[in-house]
């Protein structure tokens, strides 16, 4: 039996040192699974035995030169200033090394060789030290290897003072990927404080505030006007208007009332109500997005994983290739040694692979982060990579494209008045919980008609419904049955069929043997389906309904959506469906996470419209909080975005880095210009990825 632990790890320089850490981690016998993520700085892994295991685990990580605890127990760095940081006080350090060196190199002149070259050889010792412990543990080929050797060789060659300014920069360049990595993670994290800290305990003595964090499944708690809400659960009194833009992103406040379920965080905006708690503090929708976005992070997409492949055999490429600039001229063709190895140094640095490792990790975090503020769950950098590949997407009809219960959208009188007849018909439907007999007694209650109490109620074995209204004898009944019991028109016939061609049920209200007319029930779209597949449309990307229910109905809303439909389709069906379209290209299918299981797992992507429900975010690769329709091109357009932004990146990264190899050559750059090379690309690709957090994609 195996168990996952999970570990906190500080003092990663950049996202190459998750590559180095996770070598090393995975050579321990009995580790499986080992996952990493340099933004949130959790290691993730299995072990048989967990405590033996974390312990061996921390060790190894140790003596690479990193920090470990148990995850949660250390500080976020965001949460100190840059000063009070491990890199703050280098940089600082370093600075004021390099200042003083600089004024006492005016003082005495003579000796400032010697004061350049101490201050560089203090500021370079803590990555000289973790450098020699990667090299001890089998990691010879990181980037503190490469910056140690510059500066060291340039100290060597007569170059103290550069060398100082090449530490100085390259602390910065680390301080500056140490901040933007906060910031990163904190956008997210931010929701764990979106949970109140207090709630209010409804109890036999009366209305108590205790810790939210002690609620348990089956409390009843009270959320007043403006409050937060405290647990996730249902509402079992009251209704209220709430506010769920911090956990699905929806801007607009929804009418909640008995019986809706509610998110820990959201806001209370106007009633009193009371909430049954149904999940614990560390299960809620807020921690599980969180948990969510961890295990994003450190599942690669197929570029991260290209990329770590081709940094491990870039890094000792570039030393290679650094020596060989530095040696040959002067040995081959007796060029000045001094000159090339300084080139030789020069290369180095600008080899350092920070811009390049860091260009895809970044946007991934940046992208997932910013989707799961709006509601779009994602279960890793694949499923964005992937989701912006599809080019159909196969929409399931009930639940997914519609609104999931039928509504009353026509009702038509043969004779008498319009509300008189929906009064019977609903006085009859009172007692039934059948979906279409529940939509007739809401549209009833929504135009403020009383029913009267019905007597004698008897169901006619899918015929229809009989009661007795006020001593009437009324029947509400399928059209066939109602032919039966009364002659209808020819064009009371040809309104009925005309409805029903329409994919609209039709329940024929008749009183005394009497027909009064019809009501017309459907399954409506959802408002913004029309305009979703017009957004797909505009992306290059069909669509296609696959649904179970009726062709008559299926091709009616097909034909209001302009896609196509396969319908009177059963669940194997559906899945035969997926691999035809398959054939075709890559294939993602958005469904309600429960019926449609087996489809969204064969399909490329499963996009699940639970609304947060356990199913949908277990079974799915992504999830739709606001259960929107338009939230599937939203995800297509996020996924785009992300990919173009990765490819901005590692243009960046490997432009600056070719441009700077040819100054280089050429004897225009200097060492600082070097490290500054690579620190500015690192600092752009960075600020290039965060502007994934500010996108909207609706």
């Amino acid at each position: 039996m195996t168990n996952t632990v999970t570990l906190k790890v500080e003092g990663m320089d950049c996202p190459s040192c998750t590559g180095k850490i996770e070598r090393a981690v995975c050579a321990i016998p009995g580790v499986d699974n080992v996952q990493l993520s340099y933004t949130s700085q959790r290691l993730r892994l299995d072990v048989a035995d967990s405590m033996a295991g974390a312990d061996a685990v921390a060790r190894v990580v140790e003596k690479l030169g990193y920090r470990v605890s148990p995850a949660g127990d250390a500080p976020e760095v965001a949460d100190l200033s840059w000063w009070q940081t491990a890199k703050g006080r280098l940089v600082i350090a370093a600075g004021a090394l390099l200042g003083g060196a600089g004024i006492l190199s005016f003082a005495v002149p003579g000796y400032a060789f010697y004061m350049f070259a101490a201050a560089a050889l203090v500021a370079l010792a803590p990555l000289a030290r973790k450098a020699l412990l990667g090299a001890a543990a089998g990691q010879p080929f990181s980037i503190e290897t490469l910056v140690t050797i510059a500066v060291i060789g340039a100290i060597i060659i007569g170059e103290a003072a550069e060398a100082a300014v090449v530490v100085f920069l390259f602390s910065i360049g680390e301080l500056l990927e140490m901040l933007a990595a906060a910031k990163a993670r904190k956008s997210v994290r931010a929701l764990a404080d979106l949970v109140p800290k207090t709630a209010f305990l409804v109890s036999d003595s009366g209305v108590v505030e205790v810790a939210a964090d002690t609620l348990a499944i089956g409390d009843l708690v009270e959320i007043r006007p403006g409050g937060r809400i405290p647990a996730d659960g249902v509402i079992t009194h009251g209704e209220t208007s709430i506010d769920e833009s911090t956990v699905t992103g929806e801007s607009i406040p929804g009418r909640k009332q008995v019986g809706d379920s509610v998110f820990a965080g959201s806001i209370n905006a106007d009633g009193v109500i009371r909430v049954t708690v149904n999940r614990s503090a560390e299960n809620n929708m807020i921690a599980r997005i969180l948990q969510m976005v961890e295990e994003a992070e450190g599942s690669k997409a197929p570029t991260a994983r290209f990329i770590d492949r081709f940094s491990a055999y870039y890094t000792p490429g570039v030393i290679v290739v650094s020596a060989l600039i530095a040696i040959v001229p002067p040995l081959v063709f007796g060029a000045d040694w001094s000159l090339w190895v300084y080139k030789g140094l020069a290369i180095l640095l600008i080899g350092c692979p920070c811009a390049l490792v860091l260009s895809t990790p970044a946007a991934i975090t940046s992208g997932i982060s910013s989707g799961a503020r709006q509601g779009l769950l994602m279960k890793g950098g694949a499923v964005l990579e992937a989701i912006g590949k599809a080019t159909v997407i196969a929409f399931d009809k009930t639940g997914t494209l519609t609104e999931g219960t039928p509504r009353v959208t026509d009702i038509e009188t043969f004779s008498g008045d319009q509300d008189d007849m929906l009064a019977l018909a609903g006085a009859v439907e009172a007692g039934s919980s059948h979906p279409l007999a529940v939509a007739i007694v809401d549209e009833a209650a929504k135009r403020g008609i009383d029913v009267a109490e019905a007597v004698d109620a008897e169901a006619l074995r899918g015929r229809g419904v009989r009661a007795t209204v006020n001593g009437r004898d009324v029947i509400v009944a399928s059209p066939g049955y109602a032919a039966e019991i009364t002659a209808l028109s020819k064009a009371q016939n040809e309104d009925i069929r005309a409805r029903e061609k329409e994919g609209k049920t039709v329940a024929v209200v008749l009183a005394d043997g009497r027909a009064l007319g019809f009501i017309a029930l459907r399954d409506e779209l959802r408002e913004d389906a029309l305009g979703a597949m017009a957004e797909l449309s505009g992306l290059g990307v069909s669509a296609i309904m696959l649904t179970g229910d009726n062709a008559r109905t299926g091709a009616a809303l097909a034909g209001r959506l302009g896609i196509e439909v396969r319908a009177e389709l059963l669940p194997q069906d559906k899945l035969q469906a997926i691999e035809e379209l398959k054939e075709k290209g890559d294939v993602a299918m958005v469904g309600d996470g429960i019926n449609d299981a087996p489809a969204l797992a064969r399909a490329d992507i499963g996009i699940a419209m639970g609304g947060g429900t356990d199913v949908a975010l277990e079974t799915a690769d992504a999830a739709l909080l606001h259960e929107r329709v338009g939230d599937v091109p939203a995800l297509i357009k996020l996924s785009r975005a992300t990919m173009a932004n990765i490819h901005q990146n590692i243009t960046i990264a490997l432009g600056l880095k070719a441009v700077f190899l040819v100054t280089t050559l050429m004897g225009v750059t200097s060492l600082w210009m070097a490290i500054l090379a690579d620190t500015g690309a690192t600092v752009l690709v960075t600020i290039n990825a965060l502007r994934l957090l500010r996108h909207r994609f609706h």
